[in-house]
């Protein structure tokens, strides 16, 4: 009998080796709005969370307004942007190994919708995935709303479902929404920032991923 029925994968950092892109399209749009510069680390910091969330956080005493301004000119620039990352190493193979094991597979990401089905269909991902949240349809993480709702959506129990991701906003989602996770640290956060959020385990790579999964679905 597995112990899992639903994996939920975060997406940047995690699958996708996007962070560098990340803090570079919001250096962008710092710049492009004259606003106080911030060092690339505090950008990668707020990974994961729902854009206008990210946008706060890097500017806590910026009006409502300029936070507005700043995640319409990143998620322009994101865009317009020519770079294409890449999927981290194993991550095409992990999740076809998976999909063929007959459990459910989902997303629960910081992404706008509009941004994750760009991704999807340029990973030749989507067909894996049965179902997606997003930060635009969602409360930001590490509220449980977006995990809460995959797990009603396919009708698991929370410790049935592992949540996997490379922020501490992942992790704790997935402890709001009662959940397991398993953390990854090749991405946004490194592994003393993880490690206390308590989650099963880390890992250094997706294909480290693939063998801690072997030996405890």
């Amino acid at each position: 009998m597995k112990k899992y029925d639903l994996i939920v994968f975060d997406w940047d950092g995690t699958l996708m080796d996007s962070t560098g892109h990340i803090v570079n399209c919001m250096q962008q749009a710092i710049k492009q709005l004259s606003m106080p510069p911030l060092d690339d680390s505090a950008i990668s910091h707020i990974i994961g969370l729902a854009l206008a969330e990210a946008a706060s956080t890097l500017y806590p005493d910026a009006s409502e307004k300029v936070i507005q301004q700043l995640a319409s000119t990143y998620k322009q620039v994101w865009l317009e942007s020519s770079f294409d990352p890449k999927l981290f190493d194993n991550a095409f193979s992990l999740i076809k190994q998976l999909s063929e094991q007959e459990l459910f597979l989902g997303v629960a990401t910081g992404k706008s919708r509009r941004g994750l089905n760009k991704v999807l269909e340029s990973t030749a991902l989507s067909d894996f995935f049965h179902a997606t949240r997003c930060a635009d349809e969602c409360h930001s993480k590490p509220h449980p709303q977006m995990l809460e709702e995959l797990i009603d959506y396919f009708g698991v129990a929370p410790k049935a479902t592992l949540m996997i991701g490379d922020t501490k906003y992942d992790l704790q989602m997935a402890h709001n929404a009662g959940a397991d996770s398993l953390a990854i640290s090749h991405g946004a956060h490194d592994a003393k920032l993880l490690q206390a959020c308590q989650p099963l385990d880390i890992v250094d790579n997706l294909f480290q991923a693939q063998q801690w999964l072997n030996t405890n679905l």
